[in-house]
């Protein structure tokens, strides 16, 4: 298991972005071999969650490079989080990549990330990176939640609201409750980025682990992004009682599995 030396790991620190967009974005890169594993973590949550820890740990036992890091607004980074959106956190998580990642990586997003991943796929195969894409595990993916998951849910009463008030304050089952800002501007600027209207080109193989009990990633969505990616290699596992963390002990050993899988 990973000890607390490992956990309280001192991050290092990049500035993402321009001028008054700039952000300092914190980084745990932990040295190693390759295929280097690459976390991707949700919508407000951080690089110190169970399943981020899990990964550190399932690479430093094996001398694996593992790299973490928490978008604007989350965890130990800077910004505000209800200044970002997915463009700006795509932007950080590409920085992160083309800064530390070297070699082969099996990016591994969760929730959010993995639309990151798919976007930072789509990125990635634009430029010239030191990284390469061995695989990606993707776990109960988001890919366009602002718009199919939250916008198209919504109720007249909290549209109008994010329309004229520019915010709604969600309550939040996770955490310690406390409700957490969607702006017009996340659901806005998302709009740029959605993916699930056509083919999806990614150049590797993909392993999706879905909970059926998932309260906010209906396996449906799973479903629909899995027909949108190749045929080939892409490997959708429905897990009958997991819920949208996929956190429990039994769930942690399926995602590194699918990671073990991609060498």
């Amino acid at each position: 298991m990973t000890n607390s030396a490992d956990i309280d790991q001192e991050p290092a620190f990049i500035e993402v972005g321009a001028g008054a967009a700039s952000r300092r974005i914190a980084v745990r890169a932990r040295p190693g071999s390759g295929p280097g594993l690459f976390w991707l973590g949700g919508f407000n949550s951080d690089m110190r969650g169970t399943k981020a820890l899990a990964l550190d740990a399932f690479a430093a036992e094996r001398g694996r490079a593992c790299i973490r890091f928490d978008y604007s607004g989350h965890g130990e980074s800077g910004g505000a989080f209800i200044d970002g959106t997915i463009g700006r956190w795509l932007e950080e998580a590409v920085a992160v990549f083309e800064q530390f990642a070297k070699g082969p990586q099996v990016v591994i997003g969760s929730s959010m990330g993995g639309w990151m991943a798919l976007l930072l796929a789509r990125e990635i195969a634009k430029r010239q990176t030191a990284a390469t894409l061995a695989g990606l595990v993707l776990i109960a993916p988001a890919p366009d939640f602002t718009e199919q998951l939250m916008w198209n849910g919504f109720s007249d009463e909290i549209r109008e609201e994010i329309r004229t008030k520019g915010v709604w304050m969600r309550p939040s089952e996770y955490g310690d409750g406390t409700p957490y800002p969607i702006t017009r501007a996340l659901i806005e600027e998302g709009r740029n980025h959605l993916l699930l209207g056509s083919a999806i080109e990614v150049g590797c193989p993909v392993r999706i682990l879905q909970g059926a009990q998932d309260p906010d990633v209906p396996w449906q969505h799973a479903f629909a992004l899995a027909h949108r990616l190749p045929a080939e290699d892409v490997v959708l596992t429905m897990i009958q009682d997991g819920d949208h963390r996929l956190s429990r002990p039994q769930d942690i050993a399926r995602i590194l599995a699918a990671v073990a899988e991609m060498g």
